[in-house]
């Protein structure tokens, strides 16, 4: 069967990288989660003091760009590839309330966004891809075969990544992070630099009130028809 370049964009705590995960598993296609790339340079700019609650230094972070190495790392436990930063695995860390409210400031900054977009245009050379994030299916991969645009309520979504945190054992608050899954819906929609935004061919997919197997399922079939030469 041919190969294809799935897109899956949409709003932070939609599921996104549960569903691509899934999906690359169940085709065999190569999964990449940008999100991870992007909180390993807000992780990276947070270490080197360059972006804070009352300051920020992109000018010093734009320097050091040539010296982030990014890769993904196929972790023989849990069968998914995590994030190594500079050859440390950092995929737990990225994951924190702390990364998550600079993450989207520091993916206005152009240069950041054009050394990730660069990077994840060469992982989709050969196809056979799913990747998730903001700007795959209008600015990375515009030409993809199958894109799809996920959104739910703030409060659902905030529900979910209150109950993620939860399990990993870190002490936040459902009303923090409700703040910042809004805040992150305004910076991400209304930055001046590929901004959140459907893309006229995706398929609008509003999960609030679905199971992941039922939204699996439905985009799984998606992919099928797409494949088989069926759309």
């Amino acid at each position: 069967m041919r190969k294809i370049i799935i897109a899956i964009d949409g709003y932070s705590s939609t599921g996104k990288s549960t569903i691509a995960k899934r999906l690359a598993s169940k085709l065999g296609y190569l999964y990449v989660d940008t999100g991870a790339m992007y909180r390993a340079v807000t992780l990276f700019a947070l270490r080197n003091g360059f972006i804070g609650t009352e300051h920020e230094n992109f000018g010093a972070l734009i320097k050091l760009l040539p010296k982030i190495k990014l890769e993904f790392v196929l972790n023989t436990k849990t069968g998914h590839s995590d994030m190594w930063l500079n050859g440390e695995n950092v995929e737990q860390e990225i994951r924190s309330m702390q990364v998550s409210t600079y993450v989207s400031q520091v993916s206005t900054v152009e240069q950041v966004r054009h050394m990730l977009v660069a990077l994840q245009k060469r992982m989709g050379k050969t196809k056979g891809l799913v990747m998730d994030g903001r700007d795959i299916g209008t600015v990375v991969f515009p030409e993809a075969e199958l894109k799809i645009f996920m959104s739910a309520s703030p409060e659902t979504r905030a529900h979910r990544r209150y109950k993620e945190l939860l399990d990993r054992g870190m002490n936040v608050s459902f009303d923090a992070v409700l703040e910042n899954v809004q805040k992150r819906d305004e910076i991400d929609s209304t930055r001046e630099l590929s901004p959140l935004k459907k893309a006229e061919d995706a398929i609008p997919f509003d999960n609030s009130d679905m199971g992941l197997d039922e939204q699996f399922e439905r985009i799984y079939n998606y992919a099928l028809r797409i494949i088989e030469g069926k759309k």
